[in-house]
């Protein structure tokens, strides 16, 4: 995917969820200030992206695309809110995200808790508002369905279960291969199996490929995750924008320290191939999300 096409695709994810932005209105008017501040902190809308590139890829009529709109932007509150905990002093305690103050350094550690919470339910109000006053009944039902899936996949049995177990890990210093594997599921992967079902059900898709999808999801999230370590160890520091060796510097368990950086490579090169093969199985020839997926797995940087 050329840098131009990945451009083009932020930009209609933004124009379709902008509109989804709290007005800054209010005796609360702080807390939707500090809610919209890392909103609209210049993500690259991945989520977003992937629900309506899986959406059209499995045939889905462009003509209703903006039924996507709502959960478009509902995901990547979810997603906005798990990075305004992760940054959080108690967490990881960051002072930059995407080069500005992370949320609780420019306005304090309680707003910035109230404002993560805040986005989280914010999703469900924004699917729910569009849901309840969808006059179609079979895109009601696939509204419903999707913003189940949407729960499951960023509650305590994904994203936030891979939050806890991560914090877990990190209080001991260590991890064992099997936990590892699950925190990049629940905490990586899953916000990325979400999107991908979710454009499966608003489509049509039958339960065979949208058990499919939630497998890509799967395999481009610990994919994702393993060239991270990966990249951590051999990248280009001029690409990366940072420098490498921080984990070693860190003593951090990753995929890399316990499977050594060759074994490391290879099952990064067998799961990056099995997801492309399943999409390439779901629809023949080039589609964006195809494209989209192969970017993020082949990343070097």
């Amino acid at each position: 995917m050329t840098e131009e096409q990945f451009k083009e695709l932020t930009e209609t994810a933004d124009r379709m969820i902008l509109p989804f932005f709290p007005k800054e209105t209010g005796m609360q008017k702080r807390l939707f200030e500090s809610m919209n501040y890392s909103f609209d902190a210049g993500g690259k809308r991945i989520r977003p992206i992937m629900l309506m590139e899986s959406y059209l890829m499995l045939g889905g009529n462009e003509d209703e695309i903006e039924h996507l709109a709502p959960f478009m932007a509902a995901i990547e509150m979810v997603h906005t809110a798990s990075l305004i905990h992760d940054d959080l002093p108690a967490v990881d305690n960051d002072d930059f995200r995407r080069g500005k103050p992370t949320n609780h350094k420019a306005y304090g550690e309680t707003t910035a808790i109230f404002a993560g919470d805040a986005l989280l339910n914010y999703a469900f109000e924004t699917m729910l508002e569009d849901t309840v006053k969808e006059g179609d009944q079979v895109w009601k039902m696939k509204k419903l369905e999707a913003m189940n899936v949407l729960a499951k996949k960023s509650g305590a049995y994904g994203m936030l279960g891979g939050q806890m177990v991560d914090y877990l890990c990190e209080q001991k210093n260590d991890a064992t291969l099997e936990e590892l594997l699950f925190i990049h599921e629940k905490k990586t992967a899953a916000l990325i199996q979400a999107p991908l079902i979710m454009g499966a059900i608003f489509a049509g898709a039958n339960r065979e490929k949208i058990a499919r999808m939630e497998q890509v999801g799967y395999l481009v999230g610990i994919s994702y995750q393993i060239q991270d370590d990966i990249l951590d160890c051999i990248g280009d520091e001029k690409l990366l924008g940072k420098k490498t060796g921080s984990d070693a510097k860190n003593a951090k368990t990753t995929y890399v320290t316990i499977k050594g950086l060759k074994d490391a490579q290879a099952d990064q090169e067998r799961m990056s191939k099995e997801a492309e093969g399943i999409l390439s199985s779901i629809a023949e020839g080039p589609t964006m999300l195809r494209e989209l997926v192969e970017s993020l797995i082949h990343r070097e940087s």
